[in-house]
């Protein structure tokens, strides 16, 4: 049997992803296969097309760091998991396919009925959110958070997620996203023409009890201004950092492991060191998988409850079949989507070599 993947061929724009037909894998011992219903596609994903995210794996590779599947093949080992039963798995690299085999201590069983796409969006976008909310800033019903990027997919998922703890929340975004994070309960700053620490310091006597910042950089403290004595600024995604915007120009094709990482530990310990109280502290979700893999799991399956119980209600910006890799990573490239793009795997597209998005 044949399936499809997508595989970057070089370090470099959106033109790298191709689409190749092959043999389709056979699980090893321990080792499930699965098919995918559905593949997250996320900021890190472009950013390892590029070759400057800690997590790049040489070319040739399919990238992919999230997805929701059918289990169709089981390896020798393999107990606990049936035929038709759908999983969740967070691999980093490698959902962009039809059929992926995963070991079985990666694959999270997924409550009957949910939409695939709907619950591809937790496992990166969700997580993340909630174990900044609830691991690293430890919000409590009644404090404020400012969310940065609050109409992108991490962001939205922070404004639901911080809904339901209590939170009076405040969110950067362009004009076009000012909608979507008022629905969602959060008072609006365009970033673009208003200044947010101003903005804090104008709706807030004291400042916010959390920020959450994915840009990084000198942004990180600036950030620190919109805090009150003893609140935290959750880093994560450190883009500006790894894109070198402000700290040095980015090369393709280099993975950029400590990029960054000197200026991001003299703002840890200038919060530390300077009174008020006011902390910076980093998040990277994929760290904390590896170190306590039964945190990820124990969250995942605290949020696949919340949206079985429609508690939460992720948005998905658009669902491209998985021919259309390319067109997705362009959109989101771009900047201004709202919630999370999706690819949901297109057998009818199977021809080896066509480029992806063609």
């Amino acid at each position: 049997m044949r399936h499809t993947r997508v595989i970057v061929t070089h370090y470099g724009g959106p033109d790298a992803l191709r689409l190749v037909s092959e043999e389709c894998p056979e699980p090893k011992n321990g080792e499930v296969r699965v098919r995918v219903l559905a593949a997250g596609v996320a900021l890190p994903d472009i950013m390892a097309r590029q070759g400057i995210h800690p997590e790049t794996p040489p070319v040739p590779y399919t990238p992919g760091w999230d997805l929701v599947g059918e289990v169709e093949r089981l390896g020798n080992g393999v107990s606990g998991l049936e035929p038709g039963q759908i999983v969740a798995a967070m691999p980093i690299h490698g959902a962009y396919a039809e059929f992926v085999c995963l070991p079985q201590s990666e694959l999270v069983p997924v409550p009957s009925g949910l939409d695939a796409a709907r619950a591809v969006s937790l496992i990166l976008n969700y997580v993340t959110a909630y174990q900044m909310l609830h691991r690293s800033a430890r919000v409590e019903p009644g404090q404020r958070g400012l969310f940065h990027g609050a109409s992108g997919g991490v962001g939205t998922a922070l404004l639901q997620l911080g809904r339901l703890v209590g939170l009076e929340m405040y969110g950067t975004c362009s004009s076009h996203g000012a909608r979507a994070v008022s629905d969602l309960g959060a008072i609006p700053i365009d970033y673009r023409h208003q200044d947010f620490v101003e903005e804090i310091r104008r709706h807030t006597s004291e400042g916010v009890d959390a920020v959450f910042d994915p840009i990084g950089g000198a942004h990180l403290w600036r950030s620190r201004q919109a805090l009150r004595p003893g609140g935290r600024v959750v880093g994560y995604g450190n883009t500006t950092a790894l894109r070198g915007e402000g700290l040095g120009s980015a090369r393709s094709g280099r993975r950029r492991r400590l990029h960054g990482i000197p200026v991001y530990a003299l703002y840890i310990a200038g919060g530390w060191l300077l009174p008020g109280r006011r902390r910076i502290v980093p998040y990277s979700i994929q760290t904390l998988k590896r170190w306590k893999p039964d945190l990820f799991r124990k969250d995942l399956v605290a949020l696949l409850d919340l949206l079985r119980q429609d508690r939460i209600q992720p948005l998905i910006a658009q669902r491209f079949p998985l021919a259309e890799a390319r067109r997705a990573q362009e959109l989101l490239g771009k900047g201004g989507v709202i919630g999370k793009i999706v690819l949901v795997p297109d057998a009818s597209s199977s021809e080896r070599g066509v480029e992806c998005g063609s």
